[in-house]
């Protein structure tokens, strides 16, 4: 099976190797030449559209940034959906439960199968193909791309068949860490006011039962070095957790607490850290505070 791929970014362009490096006949696209080239030298064959892709690739992966960047690509004029040879798409961005139904009641009506199967793990996860991959829709589509999946995923899991189903697991965890990261940076900010170190905050809870992923990697790992590096732009960030509240809302889920947590995205966005890394919320908190989650 010839495998497509669009979107060779930050995310894309690490599975791309991964794929072509387990022996996948690879066909991509994307409209930066300069990702192209470095594919194509990594042995995959590039594409002139995304049409292109779906004549030559019975298999199509898309990793982009926004929902309607994926309807484009996928359902608009010069579309994967107007390719002659492809019988799955499937959608690695994260463009929530709504979209991706819409996108593959769309696609059914052309005769091909979509699987929604959104990615965690980061920029760093993808470089070492340790994602975890959550996927949902048709079994048999499932069964038949897991060995792809697993060339760049180390935790592949088939968690619905049900089509958005991956897509709202993914907006639940981008929301709890989101949300966590705001109250964890809270709560530290008021340590370091009260007169303790970052430092010995950080030790503690990581050693004790507020642990988490966020104050081992994000916070200790990143901010009390001063390095806003987390490899997710702020942008990308707001728009999961806009997402995640309309969807839990229109689901008769109101988030509450998550959806306060979701301003601070908001205010850090309208103070121009759109393009920045989504920890740069943590400024956010301390400029509030007047002190810092830095090391000693």
């Amino acid at each position: 099976m010839g495998i497509g791929f669009i979107g060779l970014g930050a995310m894309g362009a690490p599975m791309v190797r991964h794929l072509v490096a387990a022996g996948q006949e690879m066909h991509v696209f994307d409209t930066n030449t300069a990702a192209l080239d470095a594919a194509e030298a990594l042995g995959a064959r590039v594409c002139p559209s995304a049409a292109a892709v779906g004549d030559a690739a019975e298999a199509v992966l898309v990793c982009l940034p926004t929902p309607d960047i994926v309807r484009k690509v996928l359902l608009g004029p010069g579309g994967v959906i107007e390719g002659g040879k492809v019988q799955i798409c499937v959608d690695h961005s994260t463009t929530g439960p709504s979209a991706a139904r819409e996108i593959a009641d769309r696609l059914a009506a052309r005769g091909v199968t979509a699987l929604d199967a959104p990615l965690a793990g980061g920029v760093s996860g993808a470089q070492a193909g340790t994602l975890s991959v959550m996927v949902s829709g048709e079994t048999w589509a499932y069964e038949v791309l897991a060995p792809v999946f697993r060339s760049f995923g180390r935790h592949v899991v088939h968690v619905g068949t049900g089509v958005g189903q991956g897509q709202a697991l993914k907006l639940i965890n981008n929301m709890i860490v989101g949300a966590n990261l705001v109250a964890a940076s809270e709560a530290i900010l008021f340590g370091v006011r009260f007169g303790l170190s970052a430092d010995t905050i950080l030790d503690m809870l990581n050693a004790s039962t507020a642990r988490s992923f966020v104050t081992e990697s994000i916070l200790a790992g990143r901010i009390l070095d001063r390095r806003f590096d987390f490899g997710f732009r702020l942008e990308l960030m707001r728009k999961d957790l806009r997402l995640c509240v309309a969807e839990a809302e229109a689901a008769g889920a109101p988030m509450l607490v998550c959806a306060l947590a979701k301003q601070l995205y908001e205010l850090a966005h309208a103070h121009g850290g759109g393009q920045d890394d989504m920890t740069v919320v943590v400024k956010e908190l301390e400029r509030a505070v007047g002190v810092e989650i830095a090391r000693s």
